[in-house]
C-alpha cells in the first residue's frame, strides 16, 4: 500500500517502542493455536488456557436476560448497586469494612490490572512463577520487571523471608508487589498465618500490595482468606467473574481500594473515563446477583471445588508417578509440574527448553500446555504449566450434585466425566515413559 506522495509505505510506519517484540498473549495464542488444528482435523486436548469448565450459574443468567434492555452508559467506577453488592461480598466472605465508595468495576481485572500499572508511578515486583500478563503489562507501558524469586518447595510462592531479601537492597523505594493466590500457574496458597506474617514485612517496607484474588473462591477447602484482613491499609484486592462464576468473556473485574489509596482509585477512574468509558450495562446488573451470593451459589461453588480438587489431586499423581516434581494445588484449575527430572529421556528426544517441551508434546500427543518461560521461568528450566479445564462442567455438576455429600469424587467418576483431562493425563504420562 503506497503512501502520500513521500515514498512511504504503509508497512514501514513506526510502532511504539514499548510494543515492539510484544507477542499476542500466551495463553490466547496456545487457545488460538488449538483451534486452528481441531478445526483441521486433530485431536487436541486443551490444557492450555485457563477457562472455567463450569457454566454461569443460572440465577445469574437469568439477570442478564432480564437485564438485557440495558442500554445507557453507567458510570465509570461501575453501577452503584454493584460497587454496594462488592463490598457486601468482601465485608461477608473476608471479614471487612469496604465502602461501595472503594469499589472500582471495569471490563475485567486484567483491564484494571493495565490500568494500575499504568497509573503507579513505582516499581513493579512480580513473582517468578506468575501469570502471563503481569509483566507484558509492565512492558507495554515502558516500566522494568523486577522479578521476586521463589522456592519450590514453598510452593513457587513468594515468602515473607525473599521480600525482606529484596527489599533490604533497596530501602525506601515505592512498590507495588503482585501477589496471586490461589496461584496461576501453581494452584499453591497462603495460609491465614502465612499471611499475616507476610503482612509485617509489607507494612514495614510500606509496600503496596496488588492481592490478585480472582481464584479465591475457587480455594479447594472454601476457606480462602484475603491478605486484607492482616494489611487493610496497603492491600488493593483484585476479583471478578471469570474464574469462580464461569464467565470469563462476560469481562466483569473489580477492585477494592483501602482509604487511604482513594488518590490512586481516581487516578484509575480518570484514565477509564479517557479510554473504555464503562463497563458493560446489561453484564453490571447481573453481576449484582452473582455478588450477593446465597443458597444457589454457595451450592455452585461447592460443587465446582469438590469436583477441581478430585481432579487435581488425581493428576497430580498420575504425573508424580510419571517422575515429574508437581506442586500440591490447593485452588483453582491448575498444575505446575517441572520435568527437569527426566530431563536426560526428554534431551534425547531434542527437548532443551520449556517452549521445545510443550511442541513437541502437542506434535506428538495433542496434548496442549503452556511452557514456564511464559510464566516468568528461564526458558532451559523444564517446567509447564496445566490447565484441568477439557471438560463438560455443565455435565460434571449434574452427576455431583447426584452424590451423597459424604462421599468424595473417585476416579471412576473422573474417568466418565472429566475423560478429556483423565485421557491426556495418560498420553502425557505414556509419552514420558
Amino acid at each position: 500500500m503506497k503512501g502520500s506522495g513521500n515514498g512511504q509505505t504503509m508497512e514501514g510506519a513506526p510502532l511504539n517502542r514499548n510494543v515492539r517484540g510484544v507477542p499476542l498473549s500466551a495463553t490466547l495464542a496456545i487457545n488460538e493455536l488449538s483451534s486452528r488444528l481441531i478445526a483441521e482435523g486433530k485431536q487436541i486436548f486443551r490444557l492450555g488456557l485457563g477457562q472455567s469448565p463450569f457454566p454461569v450459574p443460572m440465577q445469574v443468567v437469568e439477570a442478564l436476560r432480564a437485564n438485557a434492555h440495558q442500554k445507557n452508559y453507567l458510570p465509570v467506577r461501575g453501577l452503584p448497586a454493584l460497587r454496594e453488592a462488592v463490598a457486601d461480598y468482601y465485608n461477608r466472605r473476608q471479614q471487612l469494612s469496604v465502602r461501595s465508595e472503594n469499589v472500582l468495576v471495569g471490563p475485567g481485572s486484567k483491564e484494571l490490572m493495565f490500568i494500575l500499572q499504568f497509573v503507579y508511578d513505582g516499581e513493579i515486583l512480580i513473582p517468578t512463577p506468575s501469570w502471563v500478563s503481569y509483566a507484558p503489562q509492565a512492558h507495554l507501558i515502558g516500566r522494568p520487571v523486577r522479578w521476586l524469586p521463589t522456592r519450590a518447595e514453598d510452593g513457587w510462592l513468594p515468602t515473607p523471608e525473599e521480600i525482606d531479601n529484596f527489599c533490604r537492597k533497596e530501602p525506601g523505594r515505592p512498590r507495588l508487589l503482585i501477589l496471586n493466590y490461589p496461584n496461576n500457574p501453581t494452584g499453591c496458597t497462603y495460609s491465614a498465618g502465612q499471611l499475616a506474617t507476610l503482612a509485617e514485612t509489607a507494612r514495614k517496607h510500606k509496600l503496596m500490595l496488588l492481592s490478585d484474588e480472582i481464584y479465591g473462591e475457587l480455594n479447594f477447602t472454601g476457606g480462602h482468606v484475603s491478605i486484607a484482613r492482616f494489611y487493610p491499609e496497603g492491600t488493593i484486592i483484585s476479583g471478578g467473574l471469570s474464574k469462580w462464576c464461569g464467565a470469563g468473556g462476560w469481562r466483569l473485574g473489580t477492585m477494592t481500594f483501602p482509604d487511604v489509596l482513594d488518590w490512586l482509585k481516581e487516578a484509575m477512574a480518570a484514565v477509564a473515563s479517557e479510554t473504555y468509558t464503562s463497563t458493560s450495562a446489561p453484564i453490571q446488573f447481573a453481576a449484582v446477583e452473582a455478588f450477593r451470593g446465597g443458597i444457589r451459589i454457595e451450592r455452585y461453588l461447592w460443587h465446582s471445588r469438590r469436583i477441581l480438587g478430585a481432579l487435581a489431586e488425581n493428576c497430580r499423581r498420575q504425573m508424580s508417578d510419571a517422575g515429574l516434581q508437581v506442586a500440591t494445588p490447593q485452588g483453582g484449575f491448575y498444575l505446575f509440574a517441572d520435568f527437569s527430572p527426566r530431563g536426560k529421556r526428554l534431551r534425547a528426544k531434542g527437548v532443551h527448553t520449556s517452549d521445545e517441551l510443550c511442541l513437541r508434546l502437542m506434535e506428538e500427543t495433542g496434548v496442549a500446555i503452556l511452557p514456564g518461560s511464559a510464566c516468568g521461568r528461564p526458558e532451559e528450566e523444564l517446567t509447564a504449566r496445566l490447565a484441568l479445564v477439557d471438560f463438560d462442567g455443565a455435565r460434571a455438576l449434574a452427576a455431583a450434585e447426584q452424590l451423597p455429600q459424604d462421599e468424595g469424587i473417585r476416579e471412576d467418576f473422573l474417568e466418565a466425566y472429566c475423560g478429556r483431562v483423565m485421557t491426556a493425563m495418560t498420553r502425557l504420562c505414556e509419552w514420558m515413559d
